[in-house]
């Protein structure tokens, strides 16, 4: 009775007994959040249409009612619209489901439409199953599941490879299951990289955590090249063949191929034989000519194998005697034949006299010439190399002569000497240098027991060139803390730092975009670990640095700061700054000299610093080709010996490693846990591209107290082992033996050179029981600074007063008090065009100065210059705390 049907348009008689029908049935709709969803019921002939929700008729005043007319038909039409609210489902939600229908009448009769279910959408936030990472190898299948978090209604599924998406389509190597789960058929090196499973409905959009794939390649060796020809050219020696592991070449962890690269054979070869005349024969009898004739053959020994062939007549004749001669009767011919050989033998001896006497004349005339020439062409001579101290090893002096201001030294060719000589000094110069050449190197020993000998280990460079394969981004980080730094990061930017490795990383203001927050880590890989394929003269100058996540949007360039050990002459070098790809290869992305201002890197080298400007963060290394052999490696020299010796032995521990704080800290903690401790101060040495070993020995221990356990005279390390960085840290032990536990004065000296080349020496004095020298740690300078820092506590300069600066310096100035000046005063005009390529070249500058004084910054000496260059902000160390 309530919901009574009054007839306002009677219908037309012709329609009048016809039943309503539907043209728009309510659907299926689902609340998202606290949004109302609108119903909607529209029917024809219809005089009264309304909704009945769960059984319930809905009350007449929340339907919105439209009437209209079918133009075609001329039948009424009526539509009715409800709103649901979130607080009507939740009444009855978990007992039934929330229906609504709506109810049409005409005067025939009435008619219901479908029933349609509100719901309220959501989806959870965490994933049932997530997809775990794998490391596969090549063209095997990979599984990885996703089983999606509860929704309604339930979520779709998609698959990302490095936050693009993944299309099977387009792609068949890929194929996603029905219960979502991602198929890649055959894993290819492309497949490499982190993989995260969305789930999505229409309230909102879930991701998975990142699981990495790593597809790797086993090493195969190739074919054995051709045997090379025998070393000897004469009698035995031998030959050798190579292969290479490039069949295919290991990548992304891959193991490397077993057994020799390198075959080693002897051979035979066979040696020439010059030729030898054999016997004269006997004379022949005499002839009708007067003429007896002998012979001789080349057949003792018969040339053979490219030797030579006998040099001389096989034949030779002799006039006969006047007895020997058949006699015959001389007619007149024979006497008019004598008296013509005469005179053919007088006319030629009178013209031999002649030319004698006409070249005789023309010699006289020469003589002076011929002697001035000859002392020019003494000119060039070959030289030798003249000793820088007396009593070392000197080639002996031509004798003198008139013209002796123009002759050289001659060479002593008995003795081999060297083209090169190079140096190894102290940064210091505490120590005293002595020369050195291949002959007799150094006394023998006090009392005789040990004398030096010319020896050398056995090394094969080739052995140094088969490199390992190197490791993808997507390996394990570290998870130590010591070699480790993480941190979160807006726009305010901040500084990550390595502690006692001379290694950190400074994000600038406005290098995150604004609203991006980062998580940031710096880390510093293992060399062994991290294997870098070098060539050549290649060898590694600096630490092996990560910074991350890889693919992060950076608005300007970051700053990488970390230690390097070449002399940064580059006239000497060929430096290049490598990057790792995704794909777990080395690229050269920056020849230091020859920076191009448009790509994404520039590198500025200081004496002991890389710095290193990148708008993408991934896996760096400095890696260097000497040019000459004067290019040199600055190494560090560290000696260790024991805290407590209550033995008779005593051991001295040297280490020789690359000059770099990363791995000073590693050798000290390893030595800390050996019980170990330094014996003196570390010393720096430069380590030249010569080919030639190093070479250490002690000397000068009295001999009444200790004696030195090496049978030999000295230790020597291979020149590959330093400059290819095959072995971590090198080191080498000398055992020394007291006569008796009361002996605890040790005072000895320990000299380090490398062959043919200048060196140095360290005298040691210590008692080995009552330590009193100075701490480990007194050696090293502690960086006790905390390992990340964010917003202004990481920069030296506020951010307000940089502001000020950057807007004061950026707009050219006539007179050049701008940037370029600012560039000047500290020292960095170097880089103008770097600085002017960028939108603002003076915040560049400051980012740099922030990198170089983090420890040592002076917001003084900042002032200073700029009042030099006549601007206001040379106040800055005036400012406030409160104002900044």
């Amino acid at each position: 009775g309530e919901h009574a049907a009054t007839v306002t348009h009677p219908l037309p008689a012709a329609f009048s007994d016809l039943l309503p029908h539907f043209l728009v049935e309510p659907d299926d709709v689902y609340i998202v959040k606290n949004k109302p969803v609108t119903l909607t019921c529209r029917s024809t002939p219809a005089t009264q249409i309304y909704f009945k929700c769960n059984g319930e008729w809905v009350h007449q005043d929340q339907h919105l009612i439209e009437r209209d007319v079918d133009p075609a038909t001329g039948l009424p039409v009526m539509q009715v619209k409800i709103d649901i609210s979130r607080q009507q489902v939740e009444k009855i939600f978990g007992l039934e489901d929330y229906w609504c229908q709506c109810v049409a009448w005409s005067t025939t009769g009435t008619q219901k439409s479908q029933k349609a279910y509100v719901r309220i959408a959501y989806l959870r936030k965490n994933f049932e199953e997530e997809p775990l990472g794998k490391e596969v190898a090549l063209d095997q299948e990979i599984l990885l599941r996703c089983h999606p978090p509860e929704g309604v209604p339930p979520a779709e599924v998609e698959w990302q490879r490095n936050e693009e998406l993944i299309d099977p389509k387009t792609d068949p190597n890929f194929f996603i299951t029905v219960d979502h789960n991602l198929i890649i058929k055959q894993a290819r090196l492309a497949d490499t990289g982190n993989y995260t499973c969305v789930a999505k409905n229409i309230v909102a959009r879930r991701k998975s955590s990142s699981a990495t794939v790593i597809v790797y390649v086993n090493g195969g060796w190739s074919t054995w090249a051709t045997w090379s020809a025998c070393s000897a050219v004469c009698g035995r020696g031998w030959q050798k063949r190579s292969r290479s592991c490039t069949n295919p070449t290991p990548l992304n962890g891959g193991t490397s191929c077993e057994g020799q690269s390198v075959q080693k054979s002897a051979c035979t070869a066979t040696c020439p034989v010059d030729g030898g005349w054999s016997e004269w024969s006997k004379w022949s009898p005499c002839g009708a000519d007067c003429t007896m004739w002998r012979s001789r053959e080349c057949t003792q020994p018969t040339p053979g194998t490219g030797g030579k062939d006998c040099q001389g007549l096989d034949l030779q004749s002799l006039n006969c005697t006047s007895e020997q001669c058949p006699q015959t009767a001389s007619g007149p011919e024979d006497v008019a034949l004598y008296v013509g050989i005469v005179v053919v033998a007088l006319c030629l001896t009178l013209l031999l006299i002649i030319l004698v006497l006409v070249y005789r004349r023309k010699k006289e005339g020469l003589d002076a010439d011929v002697a001035d020439s000859s002392i020019l062409t003494t000119g060039f001579q070959p030289m030798g190399i003249k000793p820088t101290k007396p009593g070392v090893w000197a080639p002996r002096r031509a004798a003198r002569s008139k013209n002796s201001h123009l002759l050289t030294i001659q060479p002593d060719l008995t003795t081999t000497t060297t083209s090169y000589q190079g140096t190894l000094r102290s940064r210091h110069e505490v120590a005293g240098k002595f020369s050195m050449s291949n002959g007799p190197l150094l006394e023998p020993l006090p009392n005789g027991s040990h004398t030096l000998h010319n020896g050398k280990l056995p090394s094969d460079p080739n052995d140094f060139m088969n490199r390992l394969s190197s490791q993808t981004y997507f390996k394990t980080l570290p998870r130590d803390n010591v070699n480790t730094s993480y941190g979160t990061f807006n726009f305010l930017g901040g500084r990550l730092t390595l502690p006692n490795t001379g290694i950190s990383l400074l994000i600038p203001p406005e290098a995150i975009p604004r609203g991006k927050i980062y998580e940031i880590y710096l880390t510093i890989q293992k060399k062994e670990d991290m294997r870098l394929p070098l060539a050549g003269c290649q060898t590694l100058l600096s630490p092996v640095v990560s910074c991350g996540p890889p693919g992060v949007v950076l608005t300007r360039p970051v700053i990488l700061s970390m230690d390097h050990c070449s002399d940064a002459c580059l006239e000497n070098w060929a430096i290049r700054l490598k990057k790792q790809s995704y794909e777990g290869t080395w690229e050269d992305v920056l020849q230091l000299g020859e920076e191009v201002v448009s790509e994404p890197y520039y590198c500025q080298l200081e004496a002991e610093t890389c710095r290193v400007f990148t708008e993408q963060l991934g896996r760096f290394a400095l890696v260097g080709e000497s040019l000459s052999m004067a290019a040199a490696k600055r190494l560090k020299l560290l000696l260790f010996g024991p805290a407590y010796c209550s033995t008779l032995e005593y051991n001295i521990r040297i280490y020789c490693m690359d000059d770099t704080q990363d791995l000073l800290k590693e050798v000290m903690q390893m030595e800390r846990q050996l019980g170990g401790r330094l014996i003196d101060e570390p010393h720096v040495l430069l380590f030249k591209d010569s080919y030639h070993n190093l070479r250490l020995s002690i000397h000068d221990m009295p001999q009444a107290h200790w004696r030195s356990k090496l049978l030999a005279g000295y230790q020597e390390i291979p020149f590959y082992h330093i400059w290819s960085g095959s072995q971590r840290t090198l080191h080498c032990t000398f055992t020394l033996e007291r006569q008796s536990l009361s002996t605890c004065d040790l005072t000895c000296t320990l000299c380090v050179w490398q062959v043919e080349g200048e060196g140095q020496s360290f005298t040691l004095d210590f008692n080995i029981s009552k330590d009193i020298r100075p701490l480990d740690s007194d050696f090293l300078l502690i960086d006790n600074c905390t390992p990340a820092l964010a917003g202004p506590s990481a920069f030296q300069i506020p951010y307000l007063i940089r502001q000020k600066i950057c807007s004061s310096l950026d707009t050219p100035c006539p007179n050049g008090a701008d940037w370029r000046l600012l560039a000047q005063r500290l020292k960095l005009d170097r880089h103008m065009s770097f600085f002017a390529s960028k939108a603002s070249p003076t915040s560049v500058i400051l980012d740099l100065w922030e990198a170089q004084h983090f420890h040592s910054g002076n917001l003084n000496q900042l002032a200073a210059v700029m009042a030099e260059i006549g601007k206001q902000e040379a106040m800055i160390f005036l400012v406030s705390d409160g104002e900044c």
